[in-house]
């Protein structure tokens, strides 16, 4: 794989999200390929003996993000991860075709209309204002907002931390949720090529930086 050296810093992942295209988060199923293998030990997740956590590369998302050269989502087999912008373009234009805009009237376009009308929101105050407030709703909601992101209709522009009474920052942070138009703009999802034509180039392009990883592995990356 492709400069598989450990990375101690958040600009230094940022740059490898540059380098790779295509960079999963957590285990992608594939050995060494993904933002927890690649950072040293000391910003992987670790557990204190008080009770209490820190987990670095958690906390870099964020920055990341905000910095503008990649899109974060649940892209990689309903697992999030990111993108750069270059390889962005070719991705969406080939997940879109596979998974259309949603029916008139589905609740997956009263959740996009809704952006659309908000521009960002965090999850919870999506949820809640597309009525999904009853018991056992959260978890259908969730489905519902992964579904949309592998289709590449919903990215996460940021995420946003609770703070104590201190005005510190704690938990795990929620994802502000908005739509690729509105956060890179109308044209920033768009190219020239054809469905077919943007899957090869992935494809052959995860050849390149994963030479280890099987014909169905490199699939079910590109969805």
């Amino acid at each position: 794989m492709i400069n598989k050296t450990e990375i101690h810093s958040c600009p230094e992942l940022m740059a490898y999200i540059q380098e790779v295209g295509f960079l999963p988060l957590l285990d992608s199923g594939i050995a060494g390929y993904s933002a927890e293998d690649v950072v040293d030990e000391d910003n992987r997740y670790v557990v204190y003996a008080d009770g209490g956590w820190d987990w670095p590369l958690w906390k870099w998302k964020g920055p990341i993000v905000q910095e503008g050269n990649c899109v974060y989502g649940k892209f990689f087999a309903s697992k999030a991860g990111f993108i750069s912008r270059k390889w962005w373009p070719d991705f969406c234009n080939y997940r879109r075709t596979k998974h259309p805009a949603p029916a008139e009237g589905s609740i997956e376009e009263a959740i996009l209309l809704t952006l659309a009308e908000h521009g960002s929101l965090i999850t919870r105050e999506l949820r809640a204002i597309c009525g999904f407030t009853g018991a056992g709703m959260r978890s259908k909601f969730d489905g519902y907002i992964t579904r949309l992101q592998m289709a590449c209709r919903i990215i996460t522009e940021d995420f946003i931390y609770p703070q104590d009474k201190h005005g510190r920052e704690y938990g795990w942070g929620w994802s502000l949720l908005t739509t690729p138009e509105q956060l890179l703009g109308q044209n920033g999802s768009l190219t020239e090529r054809s469905p077919e034509e943007s899957y090869n180039r992935i494809h052959c392009h995860l050849q390149h930086i994963l030479p280890t990883a099987t014909e169905k592995q490199i699939v079910k990356l590109i969805g």
